[in-house]
C-alpha cells in the first residue's frame, strides 16, 4: 500500500514540489518520499485514535477537499513535518500541503472504488492503516454500516457481509456494482 501511495504522490508532486520555486529541486525527492510517509503515517494515526468514521466516510468519497477532516489532520501534519524536516517557510510547507494531500486522497479512494482497478482495494488499504484486526473490523463495520443506508443488504439479514457480496456477485451488477452502490457510483 505504501509503494502504491509513494506512486500517487509521485503524480500529484509535480505542480505542488517539483514546480514550486520555493522548494530546492535538490529536496524534491525528499520532500515527495516525507509527504508519502506522513499520508500513510498520519492515516494509521486517524486509525489508531478511532477515527472509523472519518476513514469511513473518507471512502466513500465525500468531501476531500480542505474541510474534511482527515485532510485537515494530514495537511497539519505533513505542513509541521517538511517545516522542520527541510526548514520550508510554514506558508511554502502549508501550500504543499494544501495541493498534494486532497488530490493524493481523492486519487486514492477513486482508485480503491474502481472495479477495473485492481491497485487499489479497500479491505488492503483498511488492512495496511489499521494495524490490527481490531480496527480493520471497526472500520470495516462503520463502511457496512453505510452500506446499509445504501441499500446494500442483499440477502435482508441486516448487515453487509459477504453473503451480500455473494449475492451481488451472482447478479447482473457483480462485485463492481456492490462497490459503486457502496461509493456512490
Amino acid at each position: 500500500m505504501f509503494e502504491q501511495l509513494s506512486q500517487l504522490v509521485q503524480q500529484y508532486g509535480g505542480d505542488a514540489v517539483v514546480k514550486n520555486n520555493a522548494v530546492p529541486n535538490e529536496q524534491n525527492e525528499d520532500v515527495m518520499k516525507e509527504a508519502s510517509s506522513s499520508i500513510f503515517s498520519g492515516l494509521k494515526k486517524i486509525a489508531a485514535e478511532g477515527g472509523t468514521e472519518q476513514l469511513a466516510g473518507l471512502f466513500q468519497g465525500k468531501s476531500i477537499d480542505s474541510s474534511n477532516p482527515v485532510v485537515k489532520q494530514l495537511t497539519e501534519q505533513l505542513t509541521g513535518s517538511l517545516g522542520q524536516k527541510f526548514g520550508l517557510s510554514s506558508e511554502t510547507s502549508s501550500g504543499v500541503a494544501a495541493s498534494m494531500i486532497p488530490q493524493v486522497l481523492s486519487a486514492l479512494v477513486n482508485k480503491a472504488k474502481d472495479p477495473n482497478d485492481s491497485s487499489f482495494q479497500i479491505s488492503d488499504i483498511i488492512s495496511a492503516i489499521s494495524g490490527n484486526s481490531g480496527q480493520a473490523s471497526s472500520i470495516m463495520d462503520t463502511i457496512s454500516k453505510y452500506g446499509m443506508q445504501f441499500g446494500l443488504d442483499q440477502n435482508g439479514d441486516g448487515k453487509v457481509d459477504l453473503g451480500d457480496a455473494s449475492a451481488l456477485a451472482s447478479s447482473k451488477g457483480g462485485i463492481g456494482g456492490l462497490l459503486g452502490k457502496l461509493f456512490g457510483k
